[in-house]
C-alpha cells in the first residue's frame, strides 16, 4: 500500500509538472500566431505595393515592423527550443528514476516470489499456520500469508505502471525532440527571410537619402497639417463640450423654476430631485468603455502601426523626430474604417491635410478617426462597435492608405490624448 500510495504522489507531481509545461509551451504557441499574423499583414501590405515604381516612407516603415516582428518571432522559436530541450532533460531525468525504482520492485517481487514458490502448496501453507502455538499465533500467521499476497500483486501493479510510464515518456521525448527540429527550421527559414527585408531595407533607405530636401518640405507640410487638425478637433470637442454643459443649465434652471413654483403653492410638497439619465447613461458608458481597455478592437481590419503614440524618430533623416497625437496605421487602399466602441457621432470635420475627420463619444471619452475619404455617418448618429463610419483616402501614387486615430479623456473642461496603442487589442 505504501509504494502505491507513493506513486500516487509521484503521479500528482508529475502532472504538475506537465501542466506546467504545457502551459509554457501553449503560451509560446499563442505568441507565435500573433507574431505570424503581424507578419501575415505587413507582408499582405508589401506585396500591394510592389506594383508602385517609387517607394514611399510608409513602405519602409512596414519593412522595418516586419524586421522587428520577424525578430521576435526567432527570440519565440529560441525559447521554444529552449523549452523542448528542458523537457527533453527533465523527462531523462524521469526515466533514470523510474527505471531504479523498477529495478527496486523487480529485486523486492523476486523475493516475494520465491517467499510463495517456497510455500506454493495448501499443505505448506496450512503446516506454516498449524504449527504455531497459540489460535492468536496461527491468526496473525493466516493474515501475514494474506498480506505477502496482496503486496505481492501491489508489486506487480506498480512495476507495471512505472513500465508504462517510462514508455509514454519515451513518446513524450521523441516528439519533443520532432517539435525542436521542426522550430529549428523554421527559425533558419525566419533568419533568410530577415535578410532579405534588410537588403529591401536598405535599398529604399539609399533611395531617400538622395531626395532629403524634398522629404524635410514634406514633412514640414505634414506637421502643419498635424497642427491645423490638433486646433480643429480640440475646437469641435470643446464646442461640443460647451453645448453639453449649457443643455445641462437649461434643464437645472427648468428644475430650480419647477421646484420653486410647487413650493410656493403648497408648502408641504417635497421639492423635487431631477435625475440627469443622460448623464448616468454617459458614466456607465464611460465605465465600459474603461473596462475594454486593452481589448478594444482596429479601426481598421488589417494593418500595421507605421507611426506610435509620442515621439517617433524619422526612418530616413538624422535627429528628425515627429510628434503624434494617436497612431498611425498603414492599411489597404480605400479601406474601410470602424467605430472602435458603442457611441453617438459628435462631429464629422473637413480638415485640409487630414480629409474628412469623425468624432465619436463614448462617455467621457472621444475617439479621433482621420484620413477619410468618404464618411458613411453624420453627427448625432448611434453608432454600435465595429460599425463602418467612412472609408480612407489614398495619395496618388501610394499603394497604402493611413489611418490616424486618436483617443481623449474629457474631464470637466480638461481634455487628455492618451495612447491608444494601450488600448486597442495587440
Amino acid at each position: 500500500m505504501e509504494s502505491a500510495n507513493r506513486l500516487i504522489v509521484v503521479a500528482i507531481l508529475l502532472w504538475a509538472g506537465f501542466s506546467f509545461g504545457q502551459t509554457s509551451s501553449d503560451k509560446l504557441k499563442k505568441e507565435q500566431a500573433r507574431l505570424e499574423n503581424k507578419i501575415d499583414d505587413t507582408r499582405m501590405l508589401l506585396r500591394k505595393s510592389k506594383d508602385n515604381t517609387k517607394s514611399s516612407l510608409n513602405e519602409l516603415k512596414v519593412i522595418e515592423n516586419q524586421i522587428s516582428f520577424r525578430e521576435q518571432l526567432l527570440k519565440n522559436y529560441d525559447n521554444q527550443i529552449r523549452s523542448a530541450e528542458l523537457k527533453v532533460e527533465t523527462k531523462e531525468d524521469q526515466i533514470a528514476t523510474y527505471k531504479a525504482k523498477v529495478e527496486r520492485l523487480k529485486e523486492q517481487y523476486k523475493k516475494l516470489i520465491l517467499f510463495a514458490y517456497k510455500n506454493r502448496s495448501k499443505y505448506g501453507k496450512l503446516m506454516f499456520i498449524f504449527s504455531s502455538k497459540s489460535y492468536f499465533e496461527a491468526m496473525k500467521r493466516n493474515n501475514y500469508l494474506k498480506r505477502i499476497a496482496e503486496v505481492q500483486r501491489n508489486q506487480f501493479i506498480t512495476i507495471k505502471q512505472h513500465q508504462d510510464l517510462i514508455g509514454q515518456e519515451i513518446g513524450s521525448i521523441k516528439k519533443e525532440k520532432q517539435l525542436k527540429l521542426a522550430v529549428i527550421s523554421d527559425k533558419k527559414e525566419e533568419r533568410a527571410a530577415i535578410e532579405l527585408d534588410r537588403l529591401k531595407q536598405e535599398g529604399i533607405y539609399k533611395e531617400f537619402k538622395k531626395e532629403e530636401e524634398e522629404i524635410l518640405a514634406q514633412l514640414r507640410k505634414v506637421q502643419r497639417d498635424r497642427q491645423i487638425m490638433k486646433v480643429q478637433i480640440a475646437s469641435a470637442i470643446r464646442r461640443e463640450i460647451a453645448a453639453a454643459e449649457a443643455k445641462r443649465l437649461a434643464l437645472e434652471a427648468a428644475a430650480r423654476k419647477k421646484n420653486e413654483t410647487t413650493a410656493s403653492t403648497e408648502a408641504t410638497t417635497k421639492v423635487e430631485t431631477i435625475t440627469f439619465k443622460e448623464t448616468a447613461k454617459a458614466t456607465a458608458l464611460s465605465k465600459s468603455f474603461e473596462g475594454n481597455r486593452g481589448k478594444l478592437p482596429w479601426p481598421v481590419d488589417k494593418g500595421s502601426v507605421t507611426e506610435k503614440f509620442g515621439k517617433n524618430a524619422h526612418p530616413t533623416l538624422k535627429n528628425v523626430t515627429t510628434n503624434n497625437r494617436g497612431i498611425d496605421i498603414s492599411t489597404p487602399k480605400k479601406a474601410h474604417v470602424k467605430s472602435v466602441f458603442q457611441g453617438e457621432v459628435t462631429s464629422v470635420l473637413n480638415i485640409p491635410g487630414a480629409g474628412k475627420v469623425v468624432i465619436i463619444k463614448h462617455g467621457n471619452y472621444r475617439t479621433v478617426y482621420s484620413n477619410l475619404q468618404d464618411t458613411y455617418v453624420k453627427a448625432g448618429d448611434k453608432v454600435k462597435t465595429k460599425d463602418l463610419i467612412g472609408s480612407l483616402l489614398t495619395k496618388p501614387g501610394q499603394s497604402m492608405s493611413v489611418v490616424h486615430f486618436e483617443i481623449h479623456k474629457v474631464s470637466g473642461n480638461n481634455v487628455t490624448c492618451l495612447n491608444p496603442s494601450l488600448w486597442v487589442a495587440q
